[in-house]
């Protein structure tokens, strides 16, 4: 039997698909779905996507694990993991599919959409004069990889944009800021705010009561990050006072949003199944094979995640 095997799990990604991908990658690597591992003792690297609890622990000679995504703040969290190296997974197709759902987000709002799907279910023509999109002011919170990515999009297609991170980011046609003031000037300054914030235990409600207070009255938020970046309550609030005039959310504290949730009850809110950006095997699977050649080498696996930081 191999000593050199990948344990797969996922419940919502192709498992197949995945098999063939990393083997069209990287032949000799013995890929397991589980639950048919084998001899657990062989397994040296999980491609995983939220596997149950106790997971990890059933694999001794565990030396590295790929999250199948970006957000890596559940696996943090974890008790069932051993020192181990950690990746996340980052490529140009989940780059693309995150871009073309912001572009979709702040399109619909920056050309009064949702105010036409309104007057359309009345049965009423309401026109609104469209606004060339240089008047509108778009902060993206969060310029990692995929928050980057949609920024530099928006700012392509002509919309003002402004960004916040945590440490300072040089993009095309992107204002950048860090730090409490800049978070508060991008969230003053903007008619609609994105979050694309990598969930740790410091970005944990980032946006609460008093941060989208700051926010213009009328402004618009999308949320394709993680639900806990922004307090709930705090946010239905926003939206039944009218302070917040819609919002697109893909992301909740608790998924699949429960029944009886006010968010579903909100006609200002679009909700979808945290669908923004999938990973695609075809094209991911050459930095899954790239990180296990490297761990192999001994060296660390492409997209490494620091634990201290979170992402």
């Amino acid at each position: 039997m191999s000593q050199d095997a990948l344990v797969f799990y996922s419940a919502v990604d192709d498992a197949q698909a995945w098999r063939t991908a990393l083997t069209a990658e990287l032949p000799d690597l013995d890929v397991r779905i589980d639950p048919d591992v084998g001899d657990a003792a062989d397994i040296r690297y999980a491609l995983a996507w939220a596997p149950p609890a106790g997971f990890f622990a059933r694999f001794p000679n565990l030396e590295l694990v790929i999250n199948l995504g970006a957000g890596v703040d559940a696996l943090m969290k974890r008790d069932d993991l051993v020192p181990v190296k950690f990746a996340r997974l980052n490529d140009p197709g989940m780059e693309a599919m995150m871009a073309s759902y912001v572009i979709f987000a702040v399109t619909r709002y920056a050309r009064d959409i949702p105010v036409f799907e309104r007057a359309k279910r009345r049965g009423e023509w309401e026109y609104v004069h469209p606004r060339p999109l240089f008047e509108i002011k778009v902060g993206v919170l969060g310029l990692g990889e995929l928050g980057a990515a949609a920024a530099k999009a928006l700012a392509g297609m002509g919309f003002t944009v402004t960004g916040w991170s945590r440490s300072p980011k040089d993009i095309p046609g992107v204002t950048a800021l860090t730090g409490r003031e800049g978070l508060e000037r991008v969230l003053a300054e903007s008619e609609i705010v994105v979050c694309l914030v990598p969930l740790t235990p410091d970005t944990h409600h980032l946006l609460g009561a008093a941060e989208l207070a700051l926010m213009q009255k009328g402004a618009k938020l999308v949320n394709v990050s993680r639900g806990a970046l922004v307090d709930e309550l705090a946010l239905v609030e926003a939206l039944r006072s009218g302070h917040l005039a819609e919002a697109t959310l893909d992301v909740f504290e608790t998924e699949p949003l429960p029944n009886g949730h006010p968010l579903w009850t909100l006609d200002n809110v679009l909700i979808t199944p945290h669908v923004a950006s999938i990973t695609v095997p075809a094209l991911a699977a050459r930095d899954v094979a790239e990180s296990i050649r490297r761990v192999r080498r001994g060296l660390a696996p492409l997209h490494e995640v620091d634990p201290r930081r979170g992402y």
